[in-house]
């Protein structure tokens, strides 16, 4: 499973968030979660969150993990659903 939270740093609150255990991805990922494609609907969805409480500019943080595979696709669903890193 793969999971994205929008933090404020300032603060230290969870602003919103995703997850491929969620019961509204849940029927869209199916037997995906643990695959890039999972990965991509969660970056969608977070994104999709972030811009219904008017944020639209994050940085990405992957707590040093490499930039490739489901950390990509994750960043990538995110950025097609209007984020900006």
């Amino acid at each position: 499973h793969i999971y994205a939270q929008i933090i404020d740093d300032s603060t230290g609150r969870t602003l919103t968030g995703a997850s491929s255990l969620s019961k509204e991805l849940g029927s869209k990922i199916g037997k995906n979660a643990g695959n890039k494609e999972g990965a991509a609907l969660v970056g969608a969805a977070v994104a999709d969150a972030a811009l219904k409480k008017d944020i639209k500019k994050v940085v990405f943080d992957r707590n040093c993990v490499l930039y490739h595979g489901r950390v990509k696709a994750l960043a990538d669903g995110a950025r097609e659903g209007g984020l900006k890193f």
